[in-house]
């Protein structure tokens, strides 16, 4: 267990070596902290640091940086969280309100967030295994085509094409829409399937029960893709500023 003031020397050495890029030593430490003892027992705090693996020695010089373990100790405990200032709030909402759909949003994001921090950001789309339906959209593009919106609770909007057996009048497709949002809005992903297969045989005409088949079929794709697997990632160039780690 690391006493306070040991634990006031890691949270030190982190933030100089965030901010420096360089190995950081007893001397600079207390130079740049009001740590309100010796450069020595800020040594022997370094020693003990190392030796339980918060910090390491890369090279022949004095200094140490933080290990992963250090850094995992500096966010679970020591890091402090800044709040937004007012105008830092304001612009981070003007950015991100002109995104035009989820994909912009991500990637506006990902953008920002490495700009903020100078490093590598990664942001991983929300899953849509856990996610339900807001609302099915379809619009008719031909006689026989059409086109399939479906929306999501997390904003995510994913559009397909579909072309039909035959030609779908607009009282169907409305008829349609209104069946199958009546069973899904609302309701998980997982059970979509379950609570459709019967949608087509509601249908009178052969041909329509073929188009809502079709239509369903091209639906249940788009739910099981899995795209929560799909990653967005920002600023890899800010690796070049770690060439020690990267070479």
């Amino acid at each position: 267990m690391l006493s306070e003031r040991r634990l006031e020397v890691l949270r030190a050495i982190v933030q100089d070596y965030v901010g420096t890029e360089e190995p950081v030593g007893s001397k600079a430490l207390t130079e740049r902290h009001k740590l309100g003892v010796s450069p020595a027992t800020v040594r022997n705090d370094m020693a003990v640091l190392e030796e339980e693996g918060y910090i390491a020695q890369p090279h022949t010089s004095a200094g140490r940086i933080p290990t992963d373990k250090g850094y995992r100790l500096f966010v679970d405990r020591l890091a402090g969280v800044k709040p937004l200032s007012t105008p830092e709030r304001r612009a981070i909402h003007n950015f991100l309100d002109g995104a035009v759909d989820l994909d912009d949003v991500v990637g506006r994001t990902v953008r920002l967030l490495a700009q903020l921090t100078r490093q590598v950001a990664v942001v991983q789309y929300p899953s849509l295994t856990r996610s339900t339906v807001r609302h099915v959209e379809l619009l008719s593009l031909a006689p026989a085509r059409l086109m399939l919106v479906l929306i999501t609770d997390t904003g995510r909007v994913e559009q397909r094409v579909v072309d039909c057996p035959a030609p779908f009048g607009e009282t169907s497709l409305a008829d349609l829409r209104a069946r199958l949002n009546s069973r899904v809005v609302g309701r998980r992903f997982a059970d979509v399937p379950q609570l459709v297969q019967d949608l087509p045989e509601s249908f009178e005409e052969a041909e329509d029960r073929a188009t809502v088949s079709t239509v369903l079929a091209t639906l249940l794709e788009t739910l099981v893709e899995e795209h929560e697997e799909r990653l967005m990632i920002g600023g890899t160039a800010n690796l070049t500023r770690f060439g020690h780690d990267f070479p």
